[in-house]
């Protein structure tokens, strides 16, 4: 088992910045592809980035491709998402997700998963 903690989320203003964190314990989590996702309200849970074991390659929903960035430290089992310039769209739930296959947008082929952050931005 692997259990994942997501935190970071809050409120800001368009334009600004926030770093979300994912805290990962269990099983040998540097092993684990890891991804993001978000899901806003009415709407399906969708990719928002994905890294590999290694920290490469690393993958992007157009969206918050040059504006969000992913990185994981394995040493530490966390995996963070900086995310820049951001918009009222990005407005959502964030949640962390964990597979021991390859870093993909499907949100299937994800086996664990957070409890989700929220993050609001206002216009």
């Amino acid at each position: 088992q692997v259990q994942l903690v997501e935190s970071g989320g809050g409120l800001v203003q368009v334009g600004g910045s926030l770093r979300l964190s994912c805290g990962a314990s269990g099983r040998t989590v540097s092993m684990y592809s890891m991804g993001w996702f978000r899901q806003a309200p009415g709407k399906e849970r969708e990719f928002v980035a994905a890294v590999s074991w290694r920290g490469i390659p690393t993958y992007y929903a157009d969206s918050v491709k040059d504006r969000f960035t992913i990185s994981r430290d394995n040493a530490k089992n966390t995996v963070h998402l900086q995310m820049n310039s951001l918009k009222p769209e990005d407005t959502a739930v964030y949640y962390c997700a964990a597979t021991l296959g390859i870093a993909t947008m499907k949100v299937s082929n994800y086996n664990y998963w957070g409890q989700g952050t929220q993050v609001t931005v206002s216009s």
